[in-house]
């Protein structure tokens, strides 16, 4: 069973940063993709960033682009989710989630993905 552990939320000011981090468990092989997904009370989940886990293919939302980056730490089975120029709006609790191997659905899916953390709270003040 594949246990992710979110790390890094806190309180920022607008313009600042945070480093998300998403430590996997209990894996047997290579996830095909991990991703970041956030959300907001009574708003659905929302995707953030993916990477395809072996070769380092990353997607962004639009509303992230330019200002997020996601890399991961293969050695290490982990995933981080750098976050810079951060907005009131990007306040959230936020996800990390893992799929084992390619569902065949798209990558900002919440469906495509088994394996979920518990998910870390992101408060950023104007």
């Amino acid at each position: 069973q594949v246990q992710l552990v979110e790390s890094g939320g806190g309180l920022v000011q607008a313009g600042g940063s945070l480093r998300l981090s998403c430590a996997a468990s209990g894996r047997t092989f290579s996830s095909y993709r991990m991703a970041w997904f956030r959300q907001v009370p009574g708003k659905d989940r929302e995707f953030v960033a993916s990477i395809r886990w072996n070769v380092g293919i990353t997607y962004y939302a639009d509303s992230v682009k330019g200002r997020f980056t996601i890399s991961r730490d293969n050695a290490e089975n982990t995933v981080y989710l750098q976050m810079n120029s951060l907005k009131p709006e990007d306040t959230a609790v936020y996800y990390c989630a893992d799929e084992a191997a390619y569902s065949g659905r798209a990558y900002s899916l919440p469906v495509a993905y088994n394996y979920w953390g518990q998910g870390t709270q992101v408060t950023v003040s104007s």
